[in-house]
């Protein structure tokens, strides 16, 4: 285990901080990220299979003006205005933004994911103040980046920038016009050359699907949003790579993509998932009818239950039914033997820590400030992508890829977890006392583990060589669950199977996209 420990540090840490549960520093590498340089165009990419999109031509792009005429003319010579003066930070946000625009806009997700992770302070009376769809800017601002909102989230925005560069390919090769840089050998080209026809931008797509869908799910953030949407648009002008209407028209296109991803999201009953009292008490109800102990809220006061009606939400790589199906039979019984055993091994490892066993607590415990599990596997996959050189439609497929699993996995999970209501091991041992924080939800099936098992099954997918060490992450940060107290080994044994094989769902659509591996 210890090997394990230093291979997964260095796998996150050479590359991405990763916040641990007391830490607040979520800020990921800059300025040593080479420039992005695709080994391949991957120029048929047009014809990959979109996941909203009925095809990669359902929003018209107009014909680009020709590289002669006296319009196109000027915007060369916007550039080179530019470049004429260029400044540190002018200089200094092209390198920033060169090392890839699916990669940077991942990091600024994770990095509002880890600003909202923060639960609701108490009202006077007592009780907290729920988030509230319909008023999404009053506190708590709505959605609090829990892990599955979070989950949602990278899952909207990953799909959506994938379908919007599938549609941008489309139109590269049908319109084929080159880049700037090879119009006019004048220039200076700030970022690495390649064949890849420039109208319209695949950067200018990229942000255009990013802010639509960061609006609706970070209202409270669309000043910083935009603001660094205008850094990114005019990077690419000032490096050469793209002139103004490549990057209009991939900006519109992008937007057009993201209406359709921001109307399902209006419609996937997220809004609604934190439920009410009357179902908070039907749940702890119909759990002690069964004759079980139910879980309840360990905080003071007690906080209402953390989305109790998530395993509802709109699935993306399976329809609700299959969703249903996935649900894992029931957990030890409270009272059976089995349950005594296991939640005497949990009181076992919490009274007898050990360096390494609390070294992997704090790397996987991802809590409050933190980018939650899911972000964590994202830092994890794109350190790695960012050495296979992918072209940005390859980098948006796997990470739409890995994310529309991970949201799938929190439904699956939290469909379990509220359906069983079963107790943490706090609750049937109080000599129990956690090494980390306890989740304000029940214990069966592991969150972590679900999404771990849903990660490393199609990230070894995606990058074969590495499939062993991604099933070793995905074990230590099930047993990490079970090393803080928080869980017992059933939660995690199930939950990693249970993300095995909604990792699996991504692997069957990966091999028939159209992509290859």
């Amino acid at each position: 285990m210890k090997k394990l420990i230093i291979l997964c540090t260095a796998v996150v840490a050479a590359a991405v901080t990763i916040p641990l549960a007391c830490s607040k520093d979520v800020k990921g590498r800059t300025d040593d990220i080479p420039a992005l340089q695709p080994t391949k165009t991957d120029i048929d990419g047009g014809t990959w299979k979109p996941v909203l999109l009925t095809a990669a031509n359902e929003f018209a792009v107009a014909a680009p003006i020709a590289t002669n005429s006296p319009d196109y003319i000027a915007q060369i010579n916007e550039i080179k205005t530019w470049q004429a003066d260029l400044t540190s930070d002018e200089k200094a946000i092209v390198k920033y933004w060169s090392a890839g625009a699916i990669l940077r806009w991942n990091e600024l997700l994770r990095e509002l994911v880890a600003k909202h992770n923060l639960p609701p302070y108490q009202n006077p009376d007592g009780t907290y103040p729920v988030p509230n769809a319909n008023n999404p800017l009053a506190y708590p601002q709505f959605p609090f980046a829990n892990p599955p909102f979070a989950a949602r989230a990278y899952a909207y925005i990953a799909a959506a920038q994938y379908d919007a560069l599938v549609a941008a390919w489309h139109y590269k090769k049908q319109y084929n016009r080159p880049a700037p840089y090879k119009v006019d050998n004048t220039l200076q080209v700030l970022v690495p050359q390649t064949d890849l026809p420039s109208y319209p931008s695949e950067d200018a797509v990229v942000v255009g699907a990013a802010v639509e869908l960061m609006k609706l799910l970070f209202p409270g953030d669309q000043d910083y949003i935009q603001r660094k949407a205008e850094e990114h648009k005019r990077a690419r002008i000032i490096s050469g790579a793209n002139v103004r209407s490549d990057i209009e028209a991939g900006e519109a296109l992008g937007k057009a993509v993201a209406q359709k991803f921001v109307t399902r999201a209006r419609g996937d009953r997220a809004g609604v998932a934190g439920g009410n009292q009357a179902l908070w008490t039907q749940l702890e109800t119909d759990c002690m009818a069964k004759g079980e102990k139910p879980w309840y809220s360990l905080e003071v006061p007690k906080r209402p239950p953390m989305l109790p009606v998530f395993g509802k939400v709109k699935t993306f790589l399976f329809d609700s039914l299959t969703a249903v199906s996935l649900r894992p039979g029931p957990p030890p019984l409270t009272g059976s033997e089995k349950m005594k055993q296991e939640t005497n091994e949990i009181y076992d490892y919490v009274n007898n820590p050990t360096r390494e066993r609390l070294a992997i607590v704090h790397f996987w415990a991802d809590g409050v400030g933190t980018y939650t599990p899911p972000g964590h596997w994202d830092a994890i996959a794109a350190e790695d992508f960012i050495k296979k050189n992918y072209s940005e439609l390859r980098w948006a497929r796997n990470m739409a890829l890995l994310n529309m699993s991970l949201m799938d996995a929190a439904i699956v999970c939290w469909d379990t977890k509220y359906y069983y209501f079963n107790p943490r091991p706090t609750q049937l041992d109080p000599r129990i006392k956690t090494l980390t924080g306890i989740p304000n939800f029940p214990a069966y099936i592991s969150g972590h583990s679900t999404f771990s098992g849903a990660a490393a099954t199609i990230l070894a997918h995606l990058n074969p060589e590495r499939a062993t060490a991604y099933s070793d992450m995905a074990k230590e940060a099930s047993l990490s669950r079970m090393y803080g107290g928080i869980h017992y080994r059933a939660d995690c044994e199930v939950g990693l199977e249970v993300g095995n094989k909604i990792g699996g769902y991504a692997v069957d659509r990966a091999k028939t996209d159209g992509a290859g591996n």
